[in-house]
């Protein structure tokens, strides 16, 4: 026997989206998380149906110290080719014609439950940002995490720094540099940016028994990825003990000197006055670091108006050294130690 309401809306979800007045409530989206990276990547289109091949140089040219009489030994420089690999992110959003239409405003009804599956995709895209791994998800795209992976032995370790914790509830906080010639995000060639959100109107579907009925279908995709064009212009402190940092201000304070990382974060980015830093961290991460604010000789933990360029409004932003410090709640607190 089919199990009802596991992917579809019933008649309880129907009660529990309309007012005693038979309007349709005003849902409070209590799963929804602060993604703020969405207000900050840039998307190109890729060169590749698939996504996007980018050339780095490899090596440089070595001149030559001539004397008189002698010649210059020919050299030249040599570059590799990276592929960044786009995924395909989908959903459908079924609603029954009879459910959505019981008290007269269909597409209120279908906005409610539209809503959910963009931020679940907001919420899945800021993960696999952080984590993605095709090694092990081979549909999604590799996220920052399995490039910056080890504080030595790999090309990037030089931007990873470790902030000391050796315990089971270490998070990491990332510096990114976002340009089209350092990181951007990706979308292939000849489709479209960002999320595409398709009305596909009356159609019949089927239930887990193979028996159809009419419902109002809704489509969602999202091709996308990230080009890590140059990776000196990503930095990441991991090992940051999360219940270490969480004593900041404290008596007994046994908080890493997380500001002290974050400074050596930033001289590890090449200059570059064309790049947008910016700092991301979890909630609890920027909490500690809103503590710093109160100590009256801070002088580099700011609170500034910065214009969002997605809702076109000013927000109060932390910033460090003029950087803003932005809130992925996808990063967890859970990570295992980076040796």
């Amino acid at each position: 026997m089919a199990v009802l309401g596991s992917d579809k809306l019933t008649l309880l979800d129907w009660a529990r989206r309309v007012d005693p007045d038979g309007k349709i409530a005003a849902v409070a989206e209590t799963l929804n998380h602060y993604n703020e990276i969405l207000d900050d990547v840039t998307f190109i289109e890729g060169n590749l149906p698939t996504g996007h091949k980018v050339s780095v140089r490899a090596s440089l040219p070595t001149p030559t110290w001539r004397l008189l009489n002698q010649g210059v030994v020919r050299t030249k420089s040599t570059t590799n080719q990276i592929t960044e690999t786009c995924g395909m992110l989908e959903a459908y959003s079924e609603v029954d014609k009879d459910l959505a239409s019981l008290n007269g405003n269909t597409s209120d009804f279908r906005y409610t439950e539209d809503l959910a599956h963009i931020e679940a995709m907001n919420q899945e895209f800021s993960s696999v940002f952080i984590y993605g791994d095709t090694s092990v998800d081979p549909e999604k795209f590799v996220g920052l995490a399995p490039r910056y992976y080890a504080t030595t032995g790999a090309t990037t370790s030089t931007n990873v720094i470790s902030a000391g914790g050796s315990g089971s509830d270490n998070t990491s906080m990332w510096l990114v540099g976002w340009s089209p010639s350092t990181i951007t995000g990706i979308f292939p060639k000849g489709s479209k940016a960002g999320l595409s959100v398709d009305d596909l109107g009356l159609q019949t579907v089927y239930d887990a028994d193979l028996k159809p009925f009419q419902a109002y279908r809704t489509h969602f995709q999202w091709k996308c990825g990230i080009a890590v064009r140059d990776w000196r212009y990503i930095v990441r402190i991991c090992n940051i003990d999360i219940s270490d940092l969480e004593t900041s201000g404290d008596a007994s304070d046994t908080s890493s000197n997380l500001l002290k990382f974050m400074s050596q974060a930033i001289d590890k980015l090449p200059p570059n006055g064309t790049i947008k830093p910016v700092f991301y961290c979890s909630n609890r991460v920027r909490a500690m670091i809103r503590v710093k604010l109160f100590n009256k000789s801070n002088t580099y933990i700011t609170l500034e108006d910065w214009l969002s360029p997605i809702s076109g409004l000013k927000r109060p932003t932390l910033a460090f050294q003029g950087i803003a410090i932005r809130r992925i709640d996808e990063i967890t607190v859970t990570e295992s130690v980076i040796s």
